[in-house]
C-alpha cells in the first residue's frame, strides 16, 4: 500500500484515479437521462466529509457527470447517528435527482437497535447498487500497554477492576463498528465502555489525540495513521487477515473466533425512484467501478469494489438485518 495515496485528500485521489481512467472509459449519465430532468444531482452522505462513505460518494460524483450536463454535488448532512441525512432522501422526490451513499450499519443494524426510525428501509428506499467494502480494524493508542488480543483484554478486566472501564470509540450508535466493539467486549467477558462519535473523523482524533485508549474504525481511515505509528494495529475484525492489512493478525487468530464484522457501502434512491432508471444508474455505477484504473486505487486504499444489481443489493441488505437482529437479541446489545 503506497503512503501517498493515504496522505492525498480525497478529493486528489479521486481526481488521480478519474485521469487514469479517462483514456479507458466514458460514462453516460443514463441514470439520470432515463426520464429524468435534474438541474443537479445531489448525493447525500449522512456523515461528515472524510469517511469512506464520502470518498465513495466523491468517486461517483467526479465519475458519473456528464461532460456538458447536469452537475453532482456531495451533500454532507450528519447527525442522529446518520438518520438526519437519511431522512432527508426518504422525503425527496422520486426523480432520479436525489441518491443516498450509506454505511451498511444503518441499513441493517439501526432497524433494530432504534425500532421507532423515521425511516423504513425496504418500504422507503430503492437499491441501487453495493460500492465498496473493507475491512474493521481494532486499534489502540500507542500509550496502551498492549500489542495482542489477550494482552488488551487482560487491560480491560484490569480497568474493570478499577471501576473504570476502558473505552472505546465508534462512528457512532449502531454503526458497524460499535457492533463490533460490542461483540469483542462481550465475547470477551469483560465490560467496556462505547465512546460514540457523529463520524470516522472525530473518533480517530480523539484516540489519536489520547482522549480514548481503544478505536474500532475501518482500515482506509486508519491506515495512514497506524503506517506513521500514531495508532497502533492489534487485529482485523474478521476470522482470516485482509489481503489490504496483511500484516495484521485476525480476531480469530488470536484467539476470538465467531467475529467477522466488514465494512461496506450502498447506493440507493428514494422508493419513488422508477425502476429503470435505478437499474440505469446500477449500470452506470458497475461501468465506472469495474474500470481497472478506478478499481486498482480503491483496492489501495482498502476498498474492494463490489458494484452489483439492485437485486443483490436488496438481497444483501435482508441477510445481514436478519443476522444482526439475531446477534443483538442474543447479547441484549442496546442504543444506550
Amino acid at each position: 500500500m503506497q503512503q501517498r495515496s493515504h496522505n492525498a485528500t480525497p478529493r486528489q485521489r479521486t481526481r488521480r484515479w478519474l485521469g487514469a481512467a479517462a483514456a479507458m472509459a466514458t460514462f453516460a449519465l443514463t441514470g439520470v437521462a432515463h426520464g429524468a430532468t435534474c438541474a443537479s444531482v445531489r448525493i447525500v452522505v449522512p456523515f461528515p466529509a472524510g469517511g469512506a462513505a464520502d470518498q465513495l460518494a466523491r468517486t461517483l460524483s467526479m465519475g458519473l457527470q456528464q461532460r456538458k450536463g447536469t452537475p453532482i454535488i456531495v451533500d454532507n448532512k450528519p447527525g442522529a447517528n446518520g438518520n438526519i441525512g437519511i431522512d432527508a432522501v426518504r422525503r425527496a422526490a422520486g426523480d432520479g435527482c436525489t441518491w443516498l451513499v450509506v454505511p451498511a450499519g444503518n441499513l441493517t443494524i439501526n432497524p433494530t437497535l432504534f425500532p421507532t426510525l423515521s425511516y423504513n428501509v425496504t418500504r422507503d428506499f430503492r437499491p441501487v447498487s453495493l460500492l465498496a467494502s473493507s475491512p474493521n480494524v481494532l486499534a489502540v493508542h500507542p500509550s496502551v500497554k498492549a500489542r495482542t488480543v489477550p494482552e488488551l483484554i487482560a487491560l480491560a478486566k484490569q480497568a474493570e477492576q478499577g471501576k473504570a472501564p476502558l473505552g472505546y470509540a465508534s462512528p457512532g450508535v449502531g454503526s458497524g463498528l460499535h457492533l463490533a466493539g460490542e461483540l469483542f467486549h462481550h465475547k470477551a467477558g469483560v465490560n467496556m465502555l462505547h465512546v460514540p462519535y457523529k463520524g470516522t473523523t472525530q473518533a480517530v482524533n480523539d484516540v489519536v489525540g489520547g482522549q480514548v485508549p481503544v478505536l474500532f474504525g475501518t482500515w482506509p481511515t486508519l491506515a495512514p495513521f497506524i503506517q506513521s505509528g500514531a495508532l497502533r494495529a492489534i487485529a482485523v475484525t474478521q476470522s482470516k487477515r485482509s489481503p489490504a492489512a496483511p500484516d495484521v493478525p485476525s480476531l480469530a487468530e488470536q484467539g476470538m473466533p465467531g467475529i467477522d464484522v466488514s465494512s461496506w457501502y450502498a447506493l440507493l434512491v428514494p422508493s419513488a425512484t422508477p425502476k429503470p432508471m435505478a437499474d440505469a444508474l446500477s449500470a452506470d455505477v458497475q461501468t465506472l467501478f469495474n474500470t481497472p484504473a478506478i478499481r486498482t486505487d480503491l483496492q489501495r486504499q482498502g476498498l474492494e469494489p463490489v458494484a452489483s444489481t439492485p437485486e443483490a443489493l436488496a438481497a444483501r441488505i435482508r441477510d445481514d438485518t436478519a443476522s444482526w437482529a439475531t446477534l443483538i437479541r442474543t447479547y441484549h446489545i442496546s442504543a444506550d
